[in-house]
Order: structure tokens, then C-alpha cells, then sequence
């Protein structure tokens, strides 16, 4: 599948089933977030996966969604503030070095045949007691993983003309 196929076939899902996801295809998914471009290749980045009964029920109290509970896996996405590149007049990248990543871990996914879906309103603070977490990381993405349950929805998009200047 060519690229435009494969970001037209990528969604985000909200239904999983119970199948697991396979070790080859996460480690293909992880392999490929590695490589992800960050500001002057910094990486402020640390992921980590949740896959255990005991973690998986600890991060559904961050995310009280029925359908959240249902993905087999998670990964959350953290971003490293003292390890993320700061602009002259300070703006940091550190959030537009942990959308490249994910959006490559989700495409990614896709292209193994996963489903995927960006969970950014979770609660952080919860997510801190449950996981220890050092000030410097902040928790940003939690991403569910898996095979979708459901048939994905068309997505709307607007027309090419209503994005360029």
C-alpha cells in the first residue's frame, strides 16, 4: 500500500477486540517510533507499554471511557522537558516531538494491520499516583492498541481548497 492508502486507512478506533497483539509486530511498531524526527534530534521521549492485567487496570482509571477497556495493549506517550529542544525565544518542542512519534507509532500500527486511537484527555495527576513519574515527564498520549471490533467510520475531511492559503 502506497502512503496516501495508508493514512486514508488509518482511524481512530474506539472498540477492540480481545486478541492480543503480537510481540514481532509492536517490536516492528517500536522500531519504527525510534526513528521518528524530533527538533536537533533530541528525542525527549520515553514510552512505556502496558500490557499486564494489573497495569491495564490501573490506566483505565485514567480514562473512564467504556471502550477504552477494551484494547489489549497500551502505550503511553511521555514527553522528556529537560531533554526537549527550547527555541530562542523559548518555545519548546517537546509536544510537536511526541505528535511526530506517535502519529508514527499509529501509522505504524496500521500499516501491521492494528488499530489505534490518540487519548490525550486522560487524567494526568491520576496516571502520576498510579505510575511514578519524575516532574521532568510529562504523561501526554495514551495510545490503545489492537484489532478493531467494529467497522471504522468515513471520516469527514475538508475540501483541499479550505487547508491552503
Amino acid at each position: 500500500m502506497n502512503f496516501l492508502e495508508l493514512v486514508k486507512e488509518r482511524y481512530s478506533c474506539r472498540g477492540y477486540q480481545s486478541e492480543p497483539v503480537e510481540q514481532e509486530k509492536l517490536d516492528y511498531i517500536m522500531e519504527c517510533v525510534r526513528f521518528a524526527p524530533s527538533a536537533v534530534n533530541k528525542q525527549p521521549w520515553k514510552f512505556r507499554i502496558v500490557r499486564s492485567e494489573e497495569d491495564k487496570k490501573k490506566l483505565q482509571q485514567c480514562y473512564g471511557r467504556e471502550w477504552f477497556n477494551t484494547a489489549p495493549l497500551y502505550i503511553v506517550a511521555s514527553i522528556l522537558h529537560d531533554e526537549e529542544w527550547v527555541r530562542a525565544d523559548g518555545k519548546a518542542h517537546g509536544n510537536i516531538d511526541i505528535a511526530i512519534a506517535v502519529e508514527h507509532l499509529c501509522l505504524a500500527a496500521t500499516e501491521q494491520g492494528l488499530d489505534t486511537c490518540w487519548v490525550c484527555n486522560f487524567d494526568v495527576e491520576k496516571y502520576r499516583q498510579l505510575f511514578p513519574t519524575p516532574s521532568s515527564e510529562e504523561p501526554a498520549v495514551i495510545i490503545p492498541i489492537g484489532y478493531a471490533a467494529l467497522a471504522p467510520v468515513a471520516k469527514k475531511r475538508k475540501d483541499i481548497s479550505q487547508i491552503l492559503c
